[in-house]
């Protein structure tokens, strides 16, 4: 009788304890340990994290930080924390939650258009990734790169085609570089570089007029014609004198892309720069800005005709008075200075 009451009280341990150790197992690995409203919830966790500062960043979304410690000692992700975007759901258990962070790693979509400088560029992508606009631009300007590419200081904006692209949101500056690269090579499919070539152009030309054309309009549909005035200038070996590439080498000399310039003076037209496009024959070095691709296929598919010259309309604000010869010409600009003047735009 005695030897039963005591393997019933050790059966009774047994099960307590046992029962005990089942509740902290499912409490560890089974329960939900979120604590946000919102269904989901981003982490993003870098090079070099550790898991201390991984448990920091955790810590507001999660009911207990010890018990994903220890369900993620046991799961062996203590010490093998990867960089990356990761997603949290609520409701989630520690175990999800570790299988996510292990291997769930989330894209992002990286979004960039109209930047005027390898710089702009740099800080918008460091907006959307993890690598700094530092370490972005020392991959952009890398001179053996470029080199090896057919670019220059003043064309690598080239490279860099507007668009929505998806990354994992830890890729490295180069990574991202080199998709950049594989972009720009798809995009210029054999069909394109030949009507670059029928108008006397590369691909990296026709990227250098396109940003002329994209600053000169704002309207897409009238890009063409606007892109045919150059074309013709080309073809005739006259000066572009494009007002926009002035308006850049003054922002260059000053060291000021944030000054608004409605009005390019005659002084400003002596500015020694290589994109003073009033002093040197040809195209610009490199694009004063990233031109949409629309403004690179109007340019391609330039609109032909005998325009030699434009000037904007005031009666119809964004667009332009075109002329064949400079009577015509000095007409159309008389009737935009004098709206200038009336409007006291002085700069």
């Amino acid at each position: 009788m005695y030897r039963r009451k005591i393997l019933f009280i050790i059966v009774m341990i047994g099960l307590v304890f046992g029962l005990y150790f089942f509740y902290l197992f499912n409490k560890t690995f089974f329960w939900d340990n979120t604590k946000f409203v919102n269904e989901v919830k981003y982490i993003y966790i870098k090079d070099g994290e550790t898991f201390e500062s991984l448990c920091n960043q955790l810590s507001p979304y999660l009911n207990s930080v010890s018990d994903f410690t220890v369900a993620a000692k046991k799961k062996g992700y203590f010490n093998r924390i990867k960089p990356g975007k990761y997603a949290l759901h609520k409701g989630s258990n520690n175990n999800e939650i570790i299988n996510s962070l292990r291997s769930k790693n989330l894209t992002v979509k990286v979004t960039f258009n109209n930047q005027e400088r390898l710089e702009n560029l740099a800080a918008r992508v460091a907006e959307q990734i993890a690598p700094d606009s530092i370490t972005l631009i020392r991959a952009f300007r890398d001179t053996n790169f470029l080199k090896q590419n057919g670019f220059s200081k003043y064309n690598a904006l080239s490279m860099y085609l507007p668009n929505t692209y998806e990354f994992f949101w830890n890729t490295s500056a180069l990574k991202f570089r080199e998709k950049m690269w594989k972009s720009y090579k798809n995009f210029w499919t054999k069909a394109r570089v030949k009507k670059a070539n029928e108008i006397g152009l590369n691909p990296k030309n026709v990227i250098s007029l396109a940003s002329v054309v994209q600053k000169e309009s704002q309207k897409a549909d009238e890009r063409p014609r606007i892109a045919g005035v150059y074309i013709n200038r080309l073809n005739q070996k006259m000066k572009l004198q494009a007002d926009p590439t002035i308006i850049y080498a003054l922002k260059l000399k000053y060291e000021n892309f944030d000054t608004v310039i409605k009005r390019v003076l005659y002084e400003d037209l002596k500015i020694k720069s290589p994109f003073n496009t009033y002093l040197k024959r040809g195209l610009p070095p490199g694009p004063i800005t990233m031109p949409d691709l629309s403004s690179i296929e109007a340019v391609l598919n330039y609109e032909r005709h005998k325009f030699l010259y434009f000037v904007a309309n005031p009666n119809q604000p964004g667009y332009h008075l075109f002329a064949t010869n400079g009577r015509s010409h000095n007409r159309n600009k008389k009737v935009y200075t004098d709206w200038l003047n009336s409007n006291r735009v002085y700069r």
